[in-house]
């Protein structure tokens, strides 16, 4: 199913000086492929062929862009299951999720395809008072120049697509540092985009040690950085980063309220989703619920007698929704809050088992705010239930955190909709549904530790590229 080895793109081009990098499947542990592994020469080459391309891809037409990106949507199409059953082995992603992504992937292309020629202008009206009179303006979008995108382990397809597809709807040139857990599917997309006739030097995917990607972030040639991963080393890049522009899509312990209003049923169906698709290892995983105490108790009936059906084992089966994590060392991490919640007051409702790096889908409940469980990411799948009188204490206890990235709220009345959307410290709110959605083309990202900016198609668009006026005086 895999090559025996992959290589890696420097300037457009595969080279394959090595095969230094094994990539695990992550279900049985076993090595299933080998991947050139960058070193500080390959990627010092990658960041001069993008100041080189600059030019000739910021001259692109925006048909001859969209015609590239095009290209890569058909092509993923045909090789779609491919992908997936790539994605299945390289992150122990089950297979549904896996498909699921590769359709995320194709979708976000095609927007970026749509928007490639959508990038326009504005006529400005100048003559706001006697001074400006005879003057009139506009200005337009070019591209900021050559990027750098680091992207993370758990959407190895569609996060790296959110950062290539706009760059190049955008004119931009880019350096592409996938995870070196889950490198294969950048890789995929490298060997699709070096079929379309982009510039020399256009693009480079290069997996590297994290030690050799200081490139990454402090070469003064790259004029925007966008980061995925997690807040301490999101933080510290953008300290280091000096004058470029710095995107940031960090963590989250993403809470959902469900109100005593709420279809408990479909909520019910929904959160399982949640909390607990790919493995929980979801920045907008649920994380956090809290029920209404008039329907408390009914709602976590519910809630654990479906958790308790969810199959766990090898992703490649199509009945399993929970797979293992990236890593046994993850799910031991995991399995250890657990116990410390436990420890500290908090009961188990289900799970709370692991064997290797699969780890029950478990939920608690009365576990103190200041456990990990509560506080920190879990990053897996795990979610602590606790109930809520008020509306606004439910508002603050979800704001009680340092993370504010998406939260959902089930409920019917309008005015607490509202509420909930002027008052949450989060960069987006669902209602009636999970925290966990999201549509490739809208603003997506989060405020205080959650990051900095915005993805979405067309907000990358406006991150990659800079305003350029023009007045024009009439004597």
């Amino acid at each position: 199913m895999l090559a025996e080895k992959y290589p890696y793109y420097l300037a457009n081009r595969p080279e394959q000086p090595n095969a230094d990098l094994e990539v695990r499947d992550k279900y049985r542990g076993t090595v299933a492929t080998r991947v050139a592994l960058a070193d500080t020469a390959a990627i010092e080459r990658a960041i001069g062929a993008a100041e080189a391309a600059a030019d000739d891809m910021a001259a692109m037409a925006p048909f001859e862009r969209q015609k590239v990106l095009n290209h890569c949507v058909t092509r993923f199409t045909e090789r779609a299951e491919e992908l997936a059953q790539a994605l299945c082995v390289e992150a122990g992603k089950p297979i549904k999720d896996s498909r699921g992504e590769v359709t995320r992937l194709i979708d976000t292309f095609r927007m970026a395809a749509e928007e490639a020629v959508r990038n326009e202008g504005h006529i400005q009206n100048l003559e706001t008072g006697a001074r400006s009179k005879g003057y009139r303006g506009m200005y337009k979008r070019v591209p900021i120049g050559p990027c750098s995108f680091i992207s993370p382990f758990n959407f190895p397809l569609n996060l790296a697509a959110h950062k290539v597809a706009p760059a190049i709807a955008a004119g931009c040139p880019f350096v592409l540092k996938p995870a070196s857990l889950t490198p294969i599917g950048a890789l995929l997309i490298g060997e699709i985009l070096a079929e379309t006739e982009l510039p020399a030097g256009a693009f480079s995917i290069l997996p590297c040690r994290r030690d050799g990607a200081e490139l990454f972030t402090t070469d003064a040639r790259l004029k925007l950085l966008s980061f995925t991963g997690s807040p301490d080393v999101g933080w510290d890049l953008k300290a280091r980063a000096g004058k470029k522009k710095v995107v940031l899509e960090l963590g989250g312990n993403a809470a959902v309220i469900v109100d005593n209003d709420a279809d408990i049923d479909d909520a019910v169906a929904r959160i399982v989703f949640g909390a607990f698709y790919q493995s929980g290892q979801s920045c907008i995983g649920v994380q956090r619920i809290l029920v209404h105490a008039d329907v408390y108790e009914t709602f976590r009936d519910k809630l654990v007698a479906a958790t308790g059906k969810l199959v766990s084992g090898d992703p490649s089966d199509e009945n399993t929704f929970v797979g293992p994590l990236i890593s046994e060392n993850e799910a031991k991490r995991l399995e250890g809050w657990i116990d410390k919640a436990v420890d500290a007051g908090g009961k188990l409702l289900c799970g709370g088992k692991r064997e290797g790096a699969i780890l029950q889908a478990s939920l608690l409940e009365d576990v103190p705010a200041s456990q990990p469980l509560c506080a920190e990411e879990a990053f897996g799948p795990v979610a602590v239930l606790s109930r809520f009188d008020d509306f606004e204490q439910a508002l603050d206890r979800v704001n009680d955190s340092r993370y504010g990235l998406q939260a959902g709220v089930f409920t019917r009345d309008l005015y607490r909709m509202l509420r909930a959307w002027d008052r949450l410290e989060v960069g987006g709110v669902v209602i009636g549904d999970v925290p966990s959605w999201r549509a490739d083309n809208m603003p997506y990202g989060g405020v205080k530790d959650s990051g900095l900016g915005r993805e979405g198609v067309r907000f990358a668009i406006e991150d990659m590229t800079e305003i350029r006026n023009l007045v024009i005086r009439t004597p």
